[in-house]
């Protein structure tokens, strides 16, 4: 006996539905090689496929420092990667990148409400992630005493406020005393 699904939950891939539109950007590791940062958009790319979304744009940013470590690290790859679909699709493509050991952070964003599929413009040479050409790391890293701040790195004057430009002589800043007194003569 042959069963047919009803023609109402059949969908054709691509259909011209509307969806929502979500921008992804990761962060692998920063000794990351070209084939492991292509493995990773791979699955990206698979998940896509498999909750029948649409893959608009995808952007190396290169290697960047973060704004924190992150599993001990203190640089990473920045890939934008943007798309549109429905349903699980963020889920699926968070899924895929917290089970690929190059992936240290993600974070995924919704841009648009409701997208026409039929409508979007893709341009298939911005779908593709390039050879990632990574330099290598010239920032020599800092030492621990510097970062935890038991180094003293050298005297460093606090430039004045315009306001503040009067009371300050080079030698010794801003007087404090004589700029509260004006301070208070103001109000």
């Amino acid at each position: 006996m042959n069963v047919t699904p009803p023609a109402a939950s059949v969908r054709p891939p691509h259909a011209a539905v509307h969806v929502k539109e979500y921008e992804t950007i990761y962060i692998l590791r920063p000794d990351v090689d070209a084939e492991a940062a292509e493995r990773v958009q791979a699955r990206v790319a698979e998940a896509l496929d498999r909750e029948l979304g649409r893959l608009v744009k995808v952007e190396s940013w290169g290697r960047r420092k973060l704004a924190y470590p992150i599993r001990k690290q203190r640089r990473g790859v920045y890939v934008y990667v943007k798309y549109a679909g429905g349903g699980g699709l963020v889920a699926e493509v968070e899924r895929n990148l917290k089970l690929q050991e190059a992936v240290i952070k993600f974070m995924t964003v919704q841009t648009a409400d409701d997208v026409d599929v039929a409508t979007l413009q893709i341009d298939p040479e911005e779908t593709r992630l390039g050879k990632l050409e990574l330099p290598p790391d010239e920032e020599k890293e800092e030492s621990r005493e510097k970062l935890l701040g038991l180094i003293d790195v050298g005297p460093e004057v606090a430039k004045p406020r315009p306001e503040e430009a009067e009371y300050f002589d080079a030698d010794e800043g801003v007087d404090e005393g004589a700029l509260k007194e004006d301070r208070d003569e103001e109000t």
